[in-house]
């Protein structure tokens, strides 16, 4: 089963606003934000890394502002809602379609004749996001602007740049950022021949309504670093990399490969269920959500796992975790995920 919408919710702002995706890197890490590609939380983001993981959750890659320009039109694919309550540019109003390939969100572009599919994702085990832009039809070439927009705060918190002066380095396939002394470095990257061009703008009062929604402070500031721009003929990609290590793999196919790999295993782990075949298609998306929450944690320098208690706001608490890893592990025949775990929390008993 497959979940998706068409431009029936996603040209409907109140309605594509309340629809988040979600995708994890299994170490504490993850990247989320809504359909319309609106920021609505302080937890919206393409990166956030888990520096210590699995905690220390901070917000490095926040979005790309994306632009086509295209027979002789621009097309802005980003939207932004602002602090006046403002929304501009409406990219939303072109997405076709978005639906969840597995757990990898997916939207469909149409700007004229062209259409212009994106997927997210991250790479399991490290703090890497995946931004795959690929020309699906055209009658001439495409050409793609990316807008970088970053920050280095802790997930819960907000940002009023002001004076804050990063230092943004360029790299043999992008650039780097150290966001001030001690700062982990990140990196922005692409195989792809992209023209790249250092910036360093801020741009201030991005209006989070979910936040506003929730009586907490609703208003951020995020930091411009580097435009890409690239020329994509019909069926040409980009893959931009957003990491914290920049030895990171740099092609997007293998990376894509590797995430659809995963997936396939753990449904194959579904399978060999005795019920498995006895029950509705629908349940293969609660299996892969399911995964999500499953992280990699050390103890005492040995490696071992536990469990998210929940994206984006929590760390992982012994409670919830044994209140669902029946669920988590077992339901899903996974039997061999559950003793790390318990392993891991057996340590901590008082």
């Amino acid at each position: 089963m497959t979940i998706q919408f068409g431009r029936e919710i996603c040209g409907e702002l109140s309605i594509a606003d309340q629809r988040e995706w979600l995708v994890t890197n299994g170490i504490g890490g993850y990247a989320c934000g809504s359909i319309s590609g609106i920021l609505g939380r302080h937890y919206h983001g393409l990166l956030v890394a888990a520096l210590k993981p699995p905690l220390e959750r901070t917000l490095l890659l926040t979005k790309l502002d994306e632009t086509v320009h295209y027979a002789g039109n621009t097309w802005p694919l980003s939207s932004d809602r602002w602090a006046d309550g403002t929304v501009n540019p409406k990219g939303y109003q072109l997405i076709e379609r978005f639906y969840l390939e597995g757990t990898i969100p997916v939207w469909t572009f149409a700007c004229d004749d062209a259409l212009i599919e994106k997927r997210i994702w991250m790479e399991q085990g490290e703090n890497t996001t995946y931004v795959r832009y690929i020309l699906k039809r055209a009658s001439q070439p495409v050409a793609l602007t990316l807008k970088s927009l970053v920050n280095y705060r802790n997930h819960h918190g907000n940002t009023q740049g002001d004076d804050w002066q990063m230092q943004v380095n360029l790299h043999p396939h992008g650039i780097e950022i150290q966001a001030f002394e001690n700062a982990v470095p990140f990196y922005l990257l692409t195989a792809v021949a992209a023209q790249v061009s250092p910036a360093h703008s801020w741009y201030h009062g991005y209006g989070l309504a979910m936040e506003q929604y929730r009586g907490i402070y609703p208003h951020d500031d995020h930091l411009h670093v580097a435009t890409f721009d690239v020329e994509l003929s019909l069926g040409q990609s980009l893959t931009l990399v957003a990491s914290t290590t920049s030895r990171a793999d740099l092609n997007g196919e293998a990376a894509l490969k590797r995430q659809r790999l995963h997936k396939q295993a753990l449904i194959g782990d579904w399978y060999t269920h005795p019920q498995s075949k006895k029950l509705p298609l629908w349940l293969e998306q609660l299996v892969l959500a399911a995964d999500q929450f499953i992280v990699k944690r050390s103890v005492a320098g040995n490696p071992g796992k536990t469990v998210i208690a929940g994206y984006p706001w929590f760390g992982d608490w012994g409670r919830d975790t044994m209140i669902a890893l029946p669920g988590l592990a077992i339901a899903t025949n996974r039997p061999n995920i559950a003793k790390p775990i318990l392993n891991t929390f057996a340590q901590y008993l008082d």
